[in-house]
């Protein structure tokens, strides 16, 4: 017996939203709307008085401008109405815009409003589009319930019914998406497979070919996925949806570093959405790129002011993750990064009420600060009566306590953080994967290496000077661990094992050292000088550097080109 589903409301009893900051927006599309009988219609000018409706009433269209006011887009609002449940898969939601840019209408086409009007409006088209959706809402009731509560086999069955009804052959394509959705969602893809091959007998939309895709990927399907992805990625509607796709495929087959150039990829096309950037700062802190981290916690807190998502955490995190790179760069490089940390922590600390609100995570921060001062005594008195606690801290908090104990020397609390930190992480979702990668990465890695990329650099100049070559090679061997994309550290490498291999046969250890750095060097934009100094040790070495990368892997070969 299916659930009983309640009646849809009826047209004179629908409640519409408009959330405009122009009048002449409001009094276009209220006349049209009386005209077609809807007589309940609301104007929001902002996005403070849009939230204090919809905290009051449940409304059955929202209409939503990209420029809703001077402190919020219409993108962040959407988002955060969504977040708040004032908007869901019930919810006839159209999206208004004057802008068209192609980064736009990718952010706008994610958050999968029901339509999207190009302004200037024109009074007629908005009452044949109105009543468009209003049938689409009765004709769909029943499924797009369903699909609310995330009863998906009912949904289909009542889709099923519907593509049964010839009056409905209009409707037809959008019920038919609607399925495919909710066999992905029950995870049978051997169904779903064959339900969207059935599909491309008769139609070429975008997301006949990204369900497929998909199906394909959840099976291993290899060979076919990369075809249909190199055709997807050529496609402006899919091109996004087609690297978070990959994306999360290479996540889960612990391809961490592939999965990394998708995701940069997707929030290049994409730039808005706060999540994803937080997945692409996850992974390149994995994959030790501190410039991308830097770049991803940047646009968070560029993307996210105003929005439910902003919060001084976000200011901290931007700081955060700049000492972060400047513990890697050369003593001038990074000396730019320290001065622009120092600056935007004293503007943090400045802020009504920062130091009650985030006094010990500020403390932190500046510990770190004077560590790469080489202050440690000042650093020391800062953290001497901190404890490895992460009670009430954000996983940020804690992991930038962590750091601070480290660079200090302070091991044991170092690692106690981290074991902490792993047993909060568990689960199978992309945030839980990742990130309990990166913690079993920087337990190893701080456990074995006890200094910054920054201090090995140094000792390892002072080694090579005084002719201690193995020192010095394991100095730049543990630099290079910590910092993999580093190209000077990665030359002093080199250079360091072409004077042992003068004077005795190489460990498979240096060998291997040696392969990694002259990989990296030959995929790089270096100097004539420095392009010379590589070449000449890679001869002196003697070895034959595979230059090969991923690229029968699916997606990758389409990515390059």
């Amino acid at each position: 017996m299916l659930e009983k589903i309640p009646a849809p409301t009826p047209r004179e009893e629908l409640h519409v939203l408009v959330i405009d900051n122009q009048g002449l927006v409001h009094d276009v599309v209220s006349s049209a709307l009386h005209e077609i009988g809807i007589k309940n219609v609301s104007s929001a000018f902002n996005a403070f008085h849009a939230k204090r409706l919809c905290a009051a009433k449940q409304y059955d269209f929202v209409l939503l401008a990209f420029n809703v006011s001077h402190d919020k887009d219409g993108f962040h609002l959407f988002e955060e109405l969504k977040h708040l449940n004032h908007i869901n898969d019930t919810t006839t939601v159209i999206f208004l815009s004057a802008e068209t840019s192609p980064e736009l209408v990718n952010c706008i086409v994610e958050l999968q409003p029901d339509d999207f009007w190009v302004k200037p409006l024109q009074r007629n088209k908005i009452e044949l589009r109105l009543e468009y959706l209003i049938q689409i809402r009765l004709k769909l009731h029943k499924m797009l319930h369903c699909m609310q509560v995330g009863d998906y086999s009912t949904a289909m069955y009542y889709a099923e019914r519907q593509l049964k009804d010839p009056s409905l052959s209009e409707y037809h394509t959008r019920i038919k998406r609607l399925i495919g959705d909710c066999l992905l969602q029950l995870r049978d893809y051997q169904t779903a497979e064959d339900y969207f091959r059935s599909l491309l007998q008769s139609m070429d939309h975008a997301w006949v070919h990204i369900g497929l895709t998909r199906s394909l990927l959840r099976q291993d399907e290899l060979e076919e996925a990369q075809l249909l992805v190199d055709d997807l990625l050529q496609r402006h509607d899919t091109r996004f949806l087609t690297f978070d796709l990959l994306a999360q495929y290479f996540i889960e087959k612990e391809q961490f570093d592939i999965a990394y150039e998708q995701m940069k990829e997707a929030s290049r096309l994409a730039p808005r959405n706060i999540e994803r950037n937080k997945r692409l700062w996850d992974l390149a802190r994995l994959n030790h790129d501190k410039a991308g981290q830097l770049s991803a916690v940047q646009n968070m807190a560029k993307f996210a002011k105003n929005s439910i998502h902003d919060s001084p955490q976000l200011t901290l995190n931007v700081i955060r993750s700049t000492i972060d790179l400047a513990t890697s760069l050369g003593s001038t490089e990074g000396e730019r990064y320290m001065k622009r940390a120092e600056s935007e922590l004293e503007e943090l600390k400045q802020q009504k009420g920062m130091q009650s609100q985030l006094g010990e995570q500020i403390d932190v921060v500046k510990a770190r600060v004077l560590c790469l001062r080489d202050d440690k005594k000042g650093a020391e008195k800062l953290m001497k009566d901190r404890s490895a606690s992460t009670d009430g801290l954000s996983m940020e908090d804690s992991l930038d306590k962590m750091k601070a104990f480290h660079e200090l020397g302070m091991r044991e609390h170092c690692v106690s953080i981290l074991d902490k930190l792993r047993k909060q992480i568990e689960g199978d979702t992309f945030t839980s994967q990742v990130v309990n990668e990166y913690l079993n990465q920087e337990s190893i890695e701080r456990t074995e290496i006890q200094f910054t990329t920054k201090e090995l650099k140094q000792m390892a100049a002072v080694n090579y000077k005084e002719n201690r070559l193995s020192p010095a090679f394991n100095n730049l061997r543990q630099a290079l661990t910590l910092s993999p994309k580093d190209k000077q550290v990665a030359l002093s490498l080199l250079k360091v094992i072409t004077q042992i291999h003068l004077g005795d046969n190489l460990t498979d250890e240096q060998m291997e050292a040696a392969h990694k750095a002259a990989k990296l060097l030959l995929s790089s934009d270096l100097s004539p000088t420095q392009a010379e100094k590589r070449d000449q040790y890679i001869s002196r070495i003697g070895i034959e550097v595979d230059d090969s990368n991923a690229a029968d892997l699916v997606g990758v070969v389409a990515v390059k080109a």
